[in-house]
């Protein structure tokens, strides 16, 4: 981690929905000397955000603003090589990420977001996980709702169960709240970029090296009816199981033999019957750009639910956890997923990284891997809970 650096953190998108919600809850809870900054390609729109920051925190009225900007590569070379950890929730990353990777990779900088695009992720591991390796970078990306609650859930479960035994971990997914402007181009955009995906995809398993003498992979589940926790799960096609499992080949505690699964949870038939419909329909309409274009204009970005909505909003994923003679069943909980728990976590995520004493490790990693238990303990402090419900 490079010790002298202008700013601890500089969060890149605080002009947009989930931007917005995480330079509040940094105004709010971030220690009085983490040195922190705004960065973005409007000095009007910036100056309105620390304006805002400023009644939540009078401290705030003094945070420098700097430019940034995905089209000027030097400017986000420049924000990088002045900041110990950047944030960005400019999305969608596929279209907008890589030049920021890039130049924290090149300066030894870390860096987080809150992207759920396998392709983009795929993508900066072949292009730049090398060369943040080189330098010292932790390039941490789905540091939100995807895919935290699962990774760390995923984590938080294999700790109890035996050492040094094959482990089976299911996890299954309930929600409630609404989507975001941005959330709904992102997901639009990846459901059109489905072959570009599948391409990428083949050639980081072809690069990428797996663990000697372990295995970790992730299990397709089936449609079913999941009687012990009540509902119907269906396979929830998501980049969450992909992160649990580079978890788990990174770390030896996951043991030899370790498998996960991830479902959606839902309470009646007719309402998964329905979200699986529902998918299909965005899916074939996102395949052709006048039915695509059409899809966009439905919500614009930087909209999102209002305070009341997202005060109603909640999230539990449990996890049945199997191994030797144990078995266990976990729960993580908590608030509005997509957004104020997202912008939670992601703000922790990067305070963890800025002042946490936490395991060596560098190029493209997990949160588990990165941060782990640190990461964990200060999610439980801020009240999302990781629970044992069975034992």
């Amino acid at each position: 981690m490079p010790a002298e650096r202008e700013h601890d953190i500089v969060l890149f998108g605080a002009t947009g929905f989930t931007g917005g919600l995480t330079a509040e809850y940094l105004a709010e809870h971030a220690p009085e000397t983490t040195g922190w900054a705004l960065a973005g390609r409007s000095p009007e729109k910036l100056r309105g955000v620390r304006e805002r920051l400023a009644a939540i925190n009078p401290h705030c009225a003094e945070i420098e603003l700097l430019h940034a900007d995905v089209n000027d590569p030097a400017s986000l070379r420049e924000v990088a090589a002045n900041a110990r950890v950047v944030i960005t929730t400019v999305g969608p990353y596929i279209e907008y990420g890589e030049p920021l990777v890039a130049a924290c990779a090149d300066a030894g900088t870390d860096y987080v977001d809150l992207t759920g695009e396998p392709e983009f992720v795929d993508l900066m591991w072949l292009c730049h996980h090398a060369r943040a390796t080189e330098s010292g970078a932790r390039i941490v990306h789905c540091c939100g709702f995807d895919s935290i609650p699962h990774d760390l859930g995923a984590y938080f479960t294999v700790q109890q169960l035996p050492q040094d035994a094959a482990l089976r971990v299911e996890g299954f997914v309930r929600a409630g709240g609404r989507l975001s402007g941005g959330t709904f181009h992102t997901a639009v955009t990846g459901f059109s970029r489905a072959r570009q995906y599948a391409k990428v995809s083949g050639e980081r398993r072809r690069a990428e090296p797996r663990p000697i003498g372990r295995r970790a992979r992730a299990v397709m589940p089936k449609p079913h009816r999941e009687s012990a926790f009540g509902g119907w799960a269906l396979p929830m096609p998501t980049i969450d199981p992909q992160v649990v499992v580079r978890s788990a080949r990174a770390l030896e505690r996951y043991g030899p033999d370790f498998s996960y699964s991830h479902s959606l949870l839902l309470d009646r038939l007719p309402a998964a019957i329905g979200l699986v419909g529902g998918i299909a329909g965005v899916f074939t309409l996102a395949q052709l750009p006048p039915t695509r274009k059409w899809l966009l204009g439905r919500i614009e970005p930087g909209s999102g639910p209002t305070p009341e909505q997202r005060a109603k909003s909640w999230f539990k994923v449990r996890f049945r956890g199997t191994g030797g003679d144990r078995r266990v069943v976990t729960e993580v909980a908590g608030g509005d997923p997509g957004y104020g728990e997202t912008a939670r976590m992601l703000a922790e995520s990067a305070l963890c990284l800025a002042h946490d004493d936490l395991p060596a490790s560098a190029g493209q990693v997990t949160t588990a891997t990165a941060m782990g238990d640190a990461l964990l303990g200060r999610l439980q402090r801020i009240g999302i809970t990781f629970s044992v419900l069975e034992s």
